[in-house]
């Protein structure tokens, strides 16, 4: 059989933080393959509600945003995240410097997911969250922020993001140091930009600036090219799958690492670099796979993708072991717990 020719969705992380950043930008944006899912909705109309044009989210449609620069409008109601934790957790460092209050909140799920991790650096900055920080609801009062050099407990992509955005639209300047590398892709994305973002011994350093409006096409999905992998290689036909321009950023690709060493056949072809992002062409082919250890300072970079890679465990040869993936418990579901029911059940 001939090859077999996709290209995934764009990648949602990635959606996210450039509407985000094309808000807090002076000037007209233009964003393509921008995901147009629920999550990046909830994003698109919390910005509307802060006084931010963003045309519809549609598929198949550029989406332009008329960017107000670092202050915002306040809000008439309260601004609802829907089920998107990545659209909370950004959003209140956003609001962190903002001249005014505003109540934050989503549904059933996110309100039962935590918020310390991002409350309490912002918190630190100035930022006050008067009624508790545990969960939302919460309500955000911004104010005038002070500079951060902070030892992140968690190493966590939205964290980092969450106190960048703070540092933007506060203008001070942060220092971030995580446990383990998180997913860098508003660092990557910012210094694309022209903006001043450094390595200090491992920490991220921002200092801030104005952002400038910009065009982007976004990469595609890796959480989303990880499913049609995994069905590529448990094929039994010859069918070759080719996957286009799809994100091999290091900090969201590690599951391609453990691919290879469970003997996976993806190769990677057209290396190119976009707005600081590599983006690759993945070639797969059908492999038999072995178990193989998944370490806790990979996690970080393979988080979204461990439920896909134990059901390859489960037809793997051998014992795969992971290590540190209790965050899956407070994801939109007990992710780990249904894993195991799952598979058990099989």
């Amino acid at each position: 059989m001939g090859d077999v020719v996709l290209r995934p969705p764009g990648d949602k992380s990635i959606s996210h933080r450039a509407l985000l950043f094309a808000a807090l930008a002076r000037g007209v944006s233009e964003i393509t393959n921008l995901l147009p899912s629920e999550d990046l909705r909830s994003t698109g109309r919390v910005l509307r509600q802060l006084g931010v044009e963003v045309s519809p989210i549609q598929a198949g449609r550029a989406v332009r945003v008329h960017g107000r620069g670092p202050r915002l409008r306040p809000p008439s109601g309260t601004l609802h995240c829907g089920n998107s934790g990545t659209t909370a957790r950004l959003l209140l460092g956003v609001l962190a410097a903002q001249p005014f209050s505003a109540r934050v909140t989503g549904d059933s799920s996110l309100r039962r997911r935590p918020m310390r991790r991002v409350t309490v650096p912002l918190a630190s900055m100035g930022a006050r969250f008067p009624r508790g920080d545990e969960r939302l609801p919460l309500e955000v009062r911004g104010g005038r922020l002070v500079p951060l050099d902070y030892a992140s407990p968690v190493a966590s992509g939205q964290v980092k993001s969450a106190i960048m955005l703070a540092a933007l639209t506060g203008r001070v300047p942060v220092r971030i140091a995580e446990p383990f590398r998180s997913r860098d892709h508003s660092e990557r994305l910012l210094e694309a930009l022209g903006l001043d973002v450094g390595a200090d011994n491992g920490a991220i350093v921002l200092v801030p600036d104005d952002v400038p409006p910009f065009q982007f096409t976004i990469p595609g999905d890796a959480s989303s090219a990880a499913f049609l992998v995994a069905a590529a290689l448990l094929a039994k036909n010859q069918t070759r799958l080719v996957l286009r321009d799809v994100g091999v950023n290091p900090t969201r690709s590690g599951f391609l690492q453990v691919l290879r060493r469970m003997g996976a056949r993806v190769a990677r072809q057209r290396r190119r670099v976009v707005q600081g992002e590599p983006i690759a062409d993945l070639i797969v082919d059908a492999s038999p796979l072995r178990g193989t250890v998944i370490r806790a300072s990979e996690i970080p970079s393979l988080v979204d993708e461990v439920p896909v890679l134990a059901v390859l465990a489960a037809r793997a040869e051998g014992t795969t072991v992971f290590h540190r993936v209790g965050e899956l418990r407070v994801k939109e579901s007990d992710r780990l717990g249904l894993l195991a029911a799952n598979l058990g059940r099989l």
